[in-house]
């Protein structure tokens, strides 16, 4: 019998995914372990692996489409079925055969470490689509055709007619393009007929924990007209959706503040530039976040406030003190940021820090990090530093209770012993959870991280 691949569930709070690239073809054999498909999931972009042998009878759905978690993708025939003979509709084992690569491990029994995730870690919900909502024009009409759950909502909220669009996805299918051309459409025929204006609507996020349904609009929009603009589409990706519905769920629901404070850097410069002269034979070379990640986390073991997260009814002080790393992707890839975990790294020396850091960053931007590598972060570090930023602010990753946005270490005109000199100083900020850390609490965080990197031989020991 057949087997069917469906669309696999990456993240403990993935529900749908994106196909970014089949690394096969129909009618190509595949065995089992054989990386078939770059998934874009809410978090980063994942390998899927097939776990049977066969022949990659159907594709179903092409790159680039987005469909909910358990969707039909693909059909491999087995051994001795004619792979020409199958179709969507043939009787497949199920698709639970279809698992995430060996690397990509089962999510924590603690909340993961997203971009932005929410205070608690998502139920998992069953592996199946979700439940169709009614579509514009009839129920009757509605139940017949095929839409993909992305492209009915869409139709709903422009108030396209499903029933006027041809599909262009598998088995006629109507899709998010369909509809999106539909709306592209529409816009140009208002604006033919209103002296080429174009309405633009602009979402107005309800201060809600709900996940959003749309980024593309909200039933409380706001409709302005404004004169018609040459105007580029960028598609936004599964994750970009993520980052924003978890920035929007950070801000309106924690308590946000900041205190800033700026450290002398001259020692720490000292310091590093001796260390990778003497360390460059070995391929070792630190850099100045090295030192931070360090120097915070042997702050957190002793502030343990900022080792902790908020749970409604009371404040749950965590056993490890696991540092989160924010990292870019490149804009070639869609962009993006996710957070890896340093586990332990009060424990861990600047050469292991340096090492983890370093394999996480380059595993983001290649191929993606697994579950377990973006999970349990209980304090995050963002840092612009190198592309030359001064000073910023962040926002909280929940269910970390703060984060520490670092700036440029410049060097610039200072007083050092009452004299004008040249120094380095960097600025960092320090967003924070009021309902866990008070003012005065942050202030004291603050002067035990000041004296670390002001005197970073304590960071040797």
């Amino acid at each position: 019998m057949s087997i069917t691949l469906t669309m696999p569930r990456l993240s403990d709070t993935m529900e749908q995914g994106t196909i970014i690239r089949w690394n096969v073809k129909e009618g190509e054999e595949v065995a089992s372990g054989a990386i078939v498909a770059d998934i874009e999931t809410d978090k980063a972009t994942m390998e899927m692996q097939a776990y049977d042998d066969g022949v990659i009878a159907k594709i179903l759905v092409g790159e680039g489409t987005q469909v909910p978690v358990g969707t039909p993708i693909a059909m491999i025939a087995e051994e001795g079925e004619d792979p020409d003979s199958l179709d969507a509709s043939t009787p497949a084992t199920p698709a639970a055969t279809t698992e995430i690569a060996p690397e990509t491990s089962a999510p924590a029994a603690t909340p993961p470490a997203d971009p932005v995730p929410s205070a608690a870690a998502a139920a998992t919900p069953p592996a199946t689509p979700p439940a169709t909502p009614p579509s514009t024009g009839s129920a009757a009409d509605a139940g017949r055709m095929r839409v993909s759950p992305v492209a009915r909502r869409l139709a709903e909220e422009h108030g396209i007619e499903l029933r006027s669009l041809e599909g262009s996805g598998p088995g006629g299918r109507i899709i998010k393009r369909d509809v999106l051309a539909a709306i592209e459409t529409a816009g140009a025929n208002i604006a033919g007929a209103t002296g080429d204006v174009t309405p633009v609507v602009i979402p107005i996020p309800a201060a809600s924990t709900e996940p959003a349904q749309s980024l593309v609009s909200t039933p409380g929009s706001v409709v302005h007209e404004v004169p018609a603009l040459e105007s580029t589409e960028v598609a936004v990706s599964g994750m970009r959706q993520t980052i924003a519905r978890r920035l929007v769920e950070s801000k309106a629901t924690i308590p946000h503040y900041q205190v800033k404070m700026r450290f002398s850097m001259d020692a720490l410069m000292d310091l590093r530039r001796s260390l990778n002269e003497k360390l460059a034979g070995e391929g070792v070379k630190l850099s100045v976040n090295d030192f931070i990640v360090r120097a915070c986390a042997l702050s957190m073991a002793e502030h343990p406030m900022f080792n902790a997260s908020w749970a409604g009814d009371r404040i749950l002080v965590h056993g490890r003190v696991n540092v989160g790393v924010a990292i870019s992707l490149p804009e070639e890839r869609g962009g993006g940021l996710v957070v890896a975990s340093i586990r332990d790294a009060h424990l861990k020396s600047l050469r292991m820090i340096s090492a983890e850091s370093k394999h996480l960053a380059v595993k983001a931007r290649d191929k993606g990090l697994s579950t377990e590598e973006m999970s349990d972060s209980t304090f995050t570090i963002s840092n612009l530093g190198m592309f030359g930023v001064d000073d910023f602010t962040a926002i909280i990753n929940p269910p970390n209770s703060a984060i520490l946005a670092c700036g440029a270490a410049i060097e610039q005109p200072v007083v050092r012993d009452h004299q004008l000199a040249v120094g380095w100083e960097m600025a960092a900020t320090l967003s924070l959870d009021h309902r866990v850390i008070d003012g005065a609490m942050a202030a004291r965080y603050l002067g035990t991280l000041k004296g670390m990197i002001e005197e970073p031989m304590r960071l040797l020991a």
